[in-house]
Parts: structure tokens; C-alpha cells; sequence
């Protein structure tokens, strides 16, 4: 990433990242000691990532935990930050609520921000990556929860990000329009090949959509979680059950760990891999 490519954001020295991870993969993103304060009090604290060209990561985390912050960050949306945050000039950002302007058409909410004088085209090219072309001179008032959904989805895309930002965009969804929304979320990423960073409280939706999944706990990664499957993904493989169990106690939410030992015992700072 050079310094064209990418945004400093904070107090750092200013000096770009290098191109490369250690291991020679292009990087989309890299933050070094980020820190965060609320009142005194630190969300973020000293917070390392670096997600990799291309790559789909999902970060897990109880609430107040730091996820949305971090997120925001990223997005260019908090700057009052100590430390270094580096991400593309082109990203995008989808939110739990579609946040659509009642008074605009489709349409014209999906270029809603863009500079200069975007056309109708863009638009209707976005809306139809999504299925939603049909809708582009619909009211968002007259809009299902997953078509509102996908219209926000659209307006992210048509700015052609490097990096897709989404905050929990299936949670104010039903049980079956969150299943068509993850699946459509997959093909995009499948056919744009941009970094996502996917906030979710779901740990199936994460094991179903990402390349890693990390865990977020006091404001700091604490655990790391490749999932090396084919795709489409099925949680009933019991490769995911396995990891679901290790997420769910890295997450305190059960007891067991994928090893039968309790969640107390188990390391943080691991890297878990679970292979095709």
C-alpha cells in the first residue's frame, strides 16, 4: 500500500506501511497501536490488525467490546484516535439500519455523496449486482426490510471500494432474508474481490462468509480463527460445529472448548486452522 493508495489516520510518524505483510501478501489494511478513548476510558487499546488484499475477515465480539468503533475508524468516520490506520482511498461503508432518505428515489439514494454529477447508469449497474434494478424508482418507504437492505448494499458497491466496511447489515433482518442477504454478500465479495470486514454478532454467519475470523475482547484482538473450507459453506459440516464450539468459548458464551477443556483454559493469541 503507498501512500496514493492509502489514508494515514492518526498520530503516527506518517511513514507509509510496507507493501507487503512478512509474508509477502499484499496488505488492504494496517493499523499499529491504535488507541481510542471515551471519557478517559480506552475502547480501543493498542489494537494491531492488518487485513490482506482481497481478504474477507469477520470480527466477533460481546457488546462494548469496540467492534462499531474500530469500524468507524476504518471508515474514516473517528479520527480523535492515537496511533496509525492506514486503508484505501476508495471504501465503503453498509450499516445494520439502510439509513435511505425517504424524500429520494432509489436510485438517487444510491449515489447519494458521490462528488461531481454521477449518472442514472451507475445507479441501475449497482442496483442490478444486488436484483434490485426493478426497484430503482421505488419510495424506501415501499421497500422490504431486505430490498432497504440491499439498496444500502448498492450505494456501498457504486463507489467500487477497495475495502467494504459492514456494520451488522443482517441484524434487523428475518431468519430467511438474512440467508439471501449473506449468500448475496458472498457473490459480490466472490465477483469484486475487495477486502471486507464483516461486525457480526453471529458466529455462524461469520464461519459461513469469512476467510478469518477474529475475536475482539477489551478493545484488543485476542483470537484469530482461519477457516480454509470450500464454499458455499454448510454449518452442519462438522469442521464449522468444531470451530462454532472454539468461537463460542473464546467468545464466554459456553464453557467447552473444540478440545473438551473450558474456556478459561484456553490460549488467547491463537491461530486456529481448519483445512478443507
Amino acid at each position: 500500500m503507498s501512500p496514493e493508495a492509502g489514508i494515514p489516520h492518526g498520530s503516527g510518524t506518517g511513514a507509509p506501511p510496507p507493501t507487503d505483510s512478512p509474508g509477502g501478501v499484499r496488505l488492504a489494511v494496517r493499523v499499529a497501536e491504535l488507541v481510542r478513548e471515551f471519557d478517559g476510558r480506552p475502547v480501543i487499546d493498542g489494537l494491531q490488525l492488518e487485513l490482506q488484499a482481497g481478504e474477507f475477515v469477520a470480527l466477533l465480539g460481546r457488546s462494548g467490546c469496540g467492534k462499531s468503533t474500530l469500524l468507524r475508524v476504518l471508515a474514516g468516520l473517528d479520527r480523535e484516535i492515537r496511533g496509525e490506520v492506514w486503508v484505501p482511498r476508495r471504501k465503503a461503508v453498509a450499516f445494520q439500519a439502510p439509513r435511505l432518505m425517504p424524500w429520494k428515489r432509489v436510485w438517487r439514494n444510491v449515489l447519494l455523496g458521490l462528488p461531481g454529477r454521477p449518472e442514472r447508469a451507475a445507479a441501475e449497474r449497482a442496483l442490478a449486482e444486488v436484483g434490485l434494478d426493478h426497484r430503482a424508482d421505488a419510495w424506501p418507504k415501499t421497500l422490504s426490510g431486505g430490498e432497504a437492505q440491499r439498496a444500502s448494499l448498492a450505494r456501498a458497491l457504486v463507489r467500487d471500494p477497495d475495502l467494504l466496511l459492514l456494520d451488522e447489515p443482517f441484524g434487523a433482518l428475518d431468519a430467511l432474508t438474512r440467508i439471501k442477504a449473506q449468500r448475496l454478500v458472498s457473490e459480490v465479495w466472490q465477483e469484486r474481490g475487495c477486502a471486507v470486514l464483516l461486525v457480526t454478532h453471529d458466529v455462524e454467519e461469520a464461519l459461513l462468509l469469512a476467510d478469518r475470523v477474529l475475536v475482539m475482547e477489551d478493545g484488543r484482538i485476542t483470537s484469530e480463527t482461519v477457516v480454509d473450507l470450500p464454499r458455499p459453506r454448510d454449518v452442519a459440516d462438522p469442521r464449522c460445529a468444531a470451530l462454532r464450539t472454539r468461537l463460542l468459548a473464546r467468545l464466554g458464551v459456553t464453557d467447552a472448548d473444540g478440545d473438551g477443556e473450558g474456556a478459561a483454559d484456553a490460549p488467547t493469541e491463537e491461530r486456529t486452522t481448519v483445512a478443507a
